[in-house]
């Protein structure tokens, strides 16, 4: 197939650094629904195939017609600032170089707030004084998750990091003019040469990239005279 049409296959993850919003979209969308249906060939009570509908929009059990929609987890995402720096984490799973806000899954039970207040105490020990939402966006990856940003402010004079290294390979506070270097690295894949990684963050269509670029909008208009 890539002789015939005289291209190659790519990684989603990669292709968002060259695709536009509505490509990534539907490409999103589309993986996303063909894992779940990978997934969820079988019902969970009978224990019968099920079988999707034209649209593939559901399955339904044959035997006593239960429905299944495609679903997604809860994953609140916050990007974490002292006023002057804000805090970015990186997985082992992350490509070389790659950090991001920090995220985790809602547990049942706890609100947005609740959520967000955890995982950040959990992943990197501080403490959130003010908390504000930012926006929210399907993200396909591994499955598919409602990503739910948050900007999150911690308590004066309680900035030390505790890295939780279950979690996270590292974590740490980055300045306005650093942040803003990462951000015009627009191909860090291409830019990486004689294994020197430079500091980037997830692509422009990635919702991390979209709090970040939001932090540094408002340091710089902070910080300019009255």
């Amino acid at each position: 197939m890539e002789t015939e049409l005289k291209g190659s296959f790519i990684d989603l993850r990669k292709a968002l650094f060259w695709l536009n919003v509505k490509d990534a979209s539907l490409l999103s969308t589309a993986q996303a629904l063909l894992r779940w249906h990978d997934a969820h060939q079988f019902c969970s009570r009978s224990g019968q195939p099920t079988k999707k509908n034209m649209a593939g929009s559901k399955r339904v059990c044959p035997s006593n017609k239960i429905i299944y929609y495609p679903q997604m987890a809860p994953v609140v995402i916050t990007l974490v600032s002292d006023g002057t720096r804000c805090l970015l984490a990186r997985q082992s799973s992350f490509p070389k170089g790659m950090y991001s806000a920090l995220a985790g899954f809602c547990d049942i039970g706890e609100s947005l707030e609740e959520a967000v207040r955890r995982e950040v105490a959990e992943e990197v020990g501080l403490e959130i004084e003010r908390l504000k939402f930012s926006a929210s966006q399907h993200w396909p990856f591994p499955n598919s998750s409602l990503m739910i940003a948050c900007h999150a402010t911690v308590k004066p004079g309680q900035t030390e990091i505790q890295v939780n290294v279950r979690e996270l390979e590292a974590a740490a506070w980055f300045s306005h003019d650093e942040v803003i270097t990462a951000l015009k690295r627009n191909d860090p894949y291409t830019q990486q040469q004689n294994e020197a990684f430079p500091f980037w963050v997830p692509p422009k269509l990635a919702i991390a990239n979209q709090l970040i670029r939001e932090w540094v909008e408002k340091s710089t208009y902070s910080s300019l005279p009255a």
